[in-house]
């Protein structure tokens, strides 16, 4: 191994060794202090501290940004806090990163139940075929496929029932609407015949020259009238009497 080394750097000057070696204790460094925090976040991760596990993990993410497990962790950690959304970029962003087909599968999957309890059940769907694609045994995902198709033509069957509902209601409005238009309308024209009728009958007194009242009060003067008459007839018939039976003897 020491020859080795010394075959690989032959020929190089002394400081473009010292830097070549210090670039590699660098990377070593950053590299060992994401694996760190990543170890400190599963351990919180284990206590159910979840926001914590967080935190070390974005900490990890941040000495390197091309950890996967980080990046997964992230999504893990995010999921329990019921950050679904959320949880869902980060899985998608480790399905891009990943080479491995069954980490690509494992990250499809979460990205799946997260999307799934975002009651975006239609992407949770694509999700979980796009995870049985790349590892057909994952038994977890064929469950929740069945699960999210099943619980997806729930859904649709009772947008279904809802979209007949209202379409029944809105035809019964519209009949009773129908209906109190046609009841207003007969009220209507009841109303115009009376007035018409009560017009009619008005220009037919007019047109006598002699109104209803005018002529109750020539049928009350006619009715004084008589009865004067007949008054005037009795003192007269009376007086002819007297006069008959007051002789002079």
């Amino acid at each position: 191994m020491v020859e080795e080394k010394h075959t690989y750097f032959h020929g190089l000057k002394p400081a473009v060794l010292i830097v070549i070696l210090l670039f590699s204790s660098v990377v070593l460094t950053y590299a060992q202090a994401d694996k760190k925090f990543i170890r400190k976040g599963n351990h919180e991760y284990e206590k159910e501290k979840f926001p914590d596990s967080e935190i070390s993990y974005r900490k990890a993410l941040d000495k390197n940004k091309e950890s996967a497990d980080a990046l997964f962790n992230t999504g893990d950690a995010l999921y329990k806090q019921k950050k679904f959304e959320e949880a869902g970029k980060q899985f998608e962003e480790n399905f891009n990163m990943n080479e491995d087909k069954k980490k690509k599968s494992a990250s499809l999957y979460n990205m799946g139940n997260s999307l799934l309890m975002a009651n975006k059940v239609k992407e949770s769907i694509d999700a979980y075929k796009g995870s049985l694609k790349l590892d057909p045994k994952n038994m977890e995902a064929k469950y929740n496929l069945a699960y999210a198709q099943d619980l997806l033509q729930k859904q649709q069957q009772q947008q279904k029932d809802q979209n007949k509902n209202n379409q029944d209601k809105n035809q019964d409005k519209q009949k009773q609407n129908k209906d109190q238009k046609d009841q207003k309308d007969k009220q209507n024209n009841k109303d115009q015949n009376q007035d018409n009728k009560d017009q009619k009958q008005q220009q037919q007194q007019q047109d006598q020259g002699i109104s209803k009242e005018d002529a109750q009060r020539v049928l009350n003067a006619l009715a004084n009238d008589e009865k004067n008459v007949q008054e005037k007839v009795k003192l007269a018939k009376a007086a002819r009497e007297k006069v008959r039976t007051t002789k002079n003897w």
